[in-house]
């Protein structure tokens, strides 16, 4: 999944439920019980769910695996439900690179990835369905869809046209051999040259639409080093090993140094700078300060390493120019 994902903004109410472990389901999974308990809903949704966080057991996020003793209150947040199809729409789209395989695409700040509850129009699967017709694998609402990018997060994004290049792609990301690499702007002047943040991440137990560092959360591992200081800020190149929702945002954010522009992660940093020439700056953005600038792959067919760079968009070159 993605690395940074924007299904939390705008979402609608869905399903929530609240059930009781009967003393006969002691030692079951969890997943294996959610989905002889839940009616309506496929498996597969309710293993995201409890991937996402959306499950809690006791008061607190479990995994799938997760032998339930008898006797929990397990909650469940269940989406609204999204669209059953992705309809062509004529966006345009800057294509990096297209074979019989693979597209790769460079994807601008404001463009939804794919259709989800809240989210039924304007996505980039709907410009894929237009520019390419029907897509293989990720479904009827993710057609060719291997991984993900925030909402308001650029760069380069690769889609599967075949079922082989999904099967491959699918893999290459499950098993953490695509390279992916992003500049960001964070507020702060860090300390080091370089780190490494390694720190579980999962629904934040407090605001159900954040991700947070929790203990019991998924392993979650960013490296960063810098790029370029400037006065008040640090350029970074970020290169991520895994793939969770919010990954970035929320681990810069975790080492004091959040992403500028990032209303949900940024604890008003960018409200509170002291020159308002610059806090008018940052504002003009309407967008975080994060870009996918490369992104390699094995090629499904050939195996041959390709590997592609997004230039940062004049949004982000013209603001960093303004801080020279």
């Amino acid at each position: 999944m993605s690395d940074e994902q924007e299904k939390f903004e705008g979402e609608p109410e869905g399903e929530s439920l609240a059930l009781e472990v009967p003393a006969e389901d002691a030692g079951a999974r969890l997943d294996a019980f959610l989905a002889a308990r839940v009616g309506g809903v496929s498996r597969s949704t309710l293993k995201r769910a409890i991937e996402d966080g959306d499950v809690l057991v006791g008061g607190r996020a479990a995994k799938p695996s997760l032998k339930l003793k008898g006797g929990e209150r397990v909650e469940v947040e269940l989406p609204a439900p999204p669209p059953s199809e992705v309809e062509p729409e004529e966006i345009p789209l800057e294509i990096l690179h297209e074979d019989e395989e693979v597209v790769v695409v460079n994807k601008p700040a404001g463009l939804v990835v794919h259709p989800a509850a809240g989210v039924h129009s304007g996505t980039l699967a709907n410009a894929l369905a237009f520019h390419f017709g029907r897509l293989a694998g990720g479904g009827s609402l993710r057609p060719g869809i291997v991984h993900r990018l925030d909402r308001d997060t650029s760069g380069v994004i690769v889609v599967a046209k075949t079922a082989r290049a999904h099967e491959s792609l699918s893999e290459q990301f499950r098993a953490r051999t695509v390279f992916k690499s992003y500049v960001a702007l964070v507020h702060g002047v860090t300390k080091e040259e370089k780190g490494k943040i390694e720190e579980p991440l999962a629904r934040d137990p407090r605001n159900r639409t954040r991700m947070a560092v929790v203990r019991s959360g998924r392993a979650a591992l960013s490296l960063w080093r810098v790029r370029q200081r400037f006065t008040r800020f640090t350029l970074l190149d970020v290169q991520i090993k895994t793939g969770r929702t919010h990954q970035i945002r929320v681990h810069l954010t975790w080492i004091k140094h959040p992403v500028v522009g990032d209303e949900t992660y940024g604890g008003g940093r960018d409200k509170t700078l002291p020159d308002s020439l610059l806090r008018s700056r940052v504002a003009a953005l309407k967008r975080q300060f994060l870009h996918a600038e490369r992104l390699g792959f094995h090629h499904p067919a050939t195996g041959e390493w390709l590997s592609f760079t997004a230039p940062l968009p004049p949004e982000l070159t013209g603001f960093l120019e303004s801080l020279q």
